[in-house]
C-alpha cells in the first residue's frame, strides 16, 4: 500500500483496499493457471476448470460493484499525488474492461478455453485438427461477444477492442501500418541473409543427447547470470512455455528435448526476460495496478532484449560457451564463432517459437492477419488451414498442407483465447531494438562490457527506465522518457540490417 503526505482522501484509499484484494484473488488464479499447465493430472481439468471459472466470476462480481464507479468518480477530484493519479486511470480501465462483459459470458470463456487447451495438449501431438475444432469453435464464438461487448464499451472495431486489453491504444490500423512496412523489405532481407550464409562454411550443430535433467542445470545457471531470483520464483516444464504468477512468487516454464539444446535454453532465456521484468516491478506499488506492466508489448520487449538482442549478443555467448562445456563437456560446437553464427542464422522454419528474429515477424503477420479475420467474420474457422497454408508459402516459403501440428494448431494462444496478442511480439521486438539503440547512445561502451562479462549496464538501465516505471506512464509517453522518441520501427531495420548485412 502506498502512502502519502497529502490529506485523507477517503475514496481512493477505499479503491486502494479493494484493488489489492483483487490483486490476492488474482495471485491465486495465477498459480492455480501454472499448477494447470505444470503439474495437473489429466482428469483434474473438469474440476479445475469449474474452480478456475468461479474464481473468475468472483473476481468480476468485485470488479462491477457498482459501489465502484461512484468511488471512482469520487477520487477523481481528490487531491492526488501524479502515482496516484495513474494509479486511478489505470483502475478505471480495468473498471471498464470488466463492466463490459457478462458475468455469464466470463465464466463461459474460463471453462472453454481451460477445455480447449487440455485437449490440444494431446490432440496436437496427433496432428488432430478435427477434433481441435470441436473445442476450438465455442471459443471463437465466446472472443467474438467479447469483443461485441468490448466495442460497444469503447467505441473500437471489435478486434481493436480485444487487441487493446493486450497493447492499449494501438489498433490495427497502426499495426497494419507498421506491419506493411515490414513486408515491403523484410522479404529481401531474408532472401539476402540467406544468400549470404549459405555462401559461408556450415555452422555445426550441437550433438546429443542432451539430457533433461543436465539441461535444466544448464537453464537454472543462465537463469542465475541473468539476474532471476530464485527466492522469488522457480522454473518448470510446461508443453508451451509461459511466464506467470505474480512479482513477489513468478513461475516460469520451458520445455526441453533430448536431441535439441538450444531450443529450450534459449526458451528459457526468453522466459526469463519476462520474469525478470515481474520481479522487478514497483514494489512500493504491489497489489495496485500501476505495478502492472503497462502493455504486453512492452512485456515482449524485455524477453526479446533478452532472448534477441542479448542472447545473440558474442559477448553474452561467450559467457555462455563455459556453461555448456560444464554441463554437457566439450565439442567443436560449443565455440563462440559457431554458437554466435547458429544464434543468428536464417532459416524460414514452421515453428514460430524457434523463429530467427529476421523470419519471426512473418509468423506473426501471419497470425495477425488470420485471427482479425476471424474474430471480424470474415472468415470461419474451417478456413484457416488453408489461408495458414497460402500464407506460410506467400511469406516464408513453407509447405504445411495436412500439416496441423506444425501449423495452425502450434501456438497456445488461440486455445487460450488470446486473441489479439500476437502483434504484441514483434512491436515488443521493435521496442527492444530501439531500447538498445538508445542504450547504445547513452553507453558507447554497452558492447565492451557485455564482452567483458558486464551485464549490470543493460540490467541497470532497463529497471530505470522499464522495469520500475509499471504502468506509470501510457505506453507512448513512456517509450518517449525511455528512448526520447515515440516508437520507431526504424531501429529495428537498423538492428536487423546491422547484425546480418553489417
Amino acid at each position: 500500500m502506498s502512502t502519502t503526505a497529502w490529506m485523507p482522501i477517503p475514496a481512493y484509499l477505499a479503491l486502494e483496499s479493494r484493488f489489492q484484494r483483487l490483486y490476492r484473488f488474482e495471485h491465486l488464479a495465477s498459480i492455480v493457471g501454472w499448477d494447470q499447465a505444470a503439474n495437473m493430472p489429466p482428469n483434474g481439468n473438469e474440476a479445475r476448470a469449474a474452480a478456475m471459472a468461479e474464481l473468475d466470476t468472483l473476481m468480476h462480481a468485485q470488479r462491477t460493484d457498482p459501489a465502484l464507479k461512484a468511488l471512482l468518480d469520487r477520487a477523481e477530484n481528490e487531491p492526488l499525488t501524479p502515482d496516484q493519479r495513474a494509479n486511478l486511470r489505470e483502475m478505471r480501465r480495468d473498471w471498464r474492461g470488466a463492466n463490459a462483459l457478462p458475468a455469464a459470458l466470463v465464466e463461459r470463456r474460463t471453462l472453454a478455453t481451460a477445455r480447449c487447451e487440455h485437449a490440444w495438449r494431446q490432440q496436437r501431438p496427433a496432428n488432430d485438427w478435427a477434433s481441435f475444432v470441436e473445442n476450438f469453435r465455442p471459443v471463437v464464438q465466446i472472443a467474438r461477444e467479447e469483443a461485441m461487448h468490448l466495442a460497444d464499451a469503447t467505441g473500437l472495431m471489435p478486434y481493436d477492442a480485444l487487441m487493446d486489453r493486450f497493447e492499449p491504444g494501438m489498433t490495427s490500423a497502426d499495426v497494419e501500418r507498421v506491419f506493411g512496412d515490414l513486408k515491403t523489405w523484410l522479404p529481401d532481407l531474408i532472401r539476402t541473409v540467406q544468400a549470404r550464409q549459405q555462401a559461408e562454411p556450415p555452422v555445426l550443430q550441437p550433438v546429443g543427447p542432451f539430457p533433461l535433467s543436465q539441461q535444466k542445470a544448464l537453464s537454472l545457471a543462465m537463469m542465475q547470470r541473468l539476474g532471476f531470483d530464485f527466492d522469488g520464483g522457480r522454473l518448470d516444464e510446461s508443453t508451451h512455455p509461459f511466464s506467470g504468477g505474480v512479482p513477489e512468487d513468478v513461475r516460469l516454464t520451458t520445455r526441453y528435448a533430448v536431441d535439441n539444446l538450444m531450443s529450450s535454453l534459449m526458451g528459457t532465456v526468453h522466459e526469463t526476460g519476462h520474469a525478470c521484468y515481474e520481479q522487478n516491478l514497483p514494489r512500493e506499488w504491489l497489489g495496485q495496478p500501476l505495478a502492472r506492466a503497462r502493455s504486453y508489448g512492452l512485456h515482449e520487449s524485455q524477453s526479446l532484449s533478452f532472448e534477441m538482442q542479448l542472447g545473440a549478443h558474442p559477448g553474452f555467448v561467450a559467457q555462455l560457451v563455459p556453461l555448456m562445456v560444464e554441463h554437457f563437456g566439450a565439442q567443436p560446437a560449443f565455440t563462440v564463432e559457431n554458437l554466435t553464427r547458429l544464434a543468428t542464422r536464417v532459416e524460414p522454419g514452421l515453428i514460430r517459437v524457434e523463429a530467427d528474429e529476421v523470419t519471426y515477424p512473418a509468423h506473426v503477420i501471419l497470425r495477425f492477419e488470420i485471427e482479425r479475420a476471424l474474430i471480424e467474420g470474415a472468415i470461419d474457422v474451417a478456413d484457416i488451414p488453408a489461408l495458414w497454408d497460402e500464407k506460410m508459402a506467400a511469406y516464408l516459403g513453407r509447405d504445411t498442407r495436412g500439416d496441423y501440428r506444425n501449423g495452425p494448431m502450434q501456438d497456445v494462444h488461440w486455445p487460450s483465447g488470446s486473441f489479439g496478442y500476437f502483434p504484441c511480439y514483434t512491436l515488443g521486438a521493435m521496442y527492444a531494438a530501439q531500447w538498445f539503440a538508445t542504450m547504445r547512445r547513452q553507453m558507447p561502451d554497452l558492447d565492451e562490457r557485455i564482452a567483458a562479462g558486464d551485464l549490470n549496464p543493460m540490467f541497470d538501465w532497463l529497471k530505470d527506465h522499464i522495469w520500475r516505471q509499471g504502468a506509470r506512464w501510457e505506453t507512448p509517453e513512456l517509450t518517449r522518457r525511455a528512448s526520447g522518441e515515440a516508437l520507431n520501427p526504424a531501429h529495428f531495420r537498423a538492428h536487423l540490417e546491422g547484425r546480418y548485412l553489417g
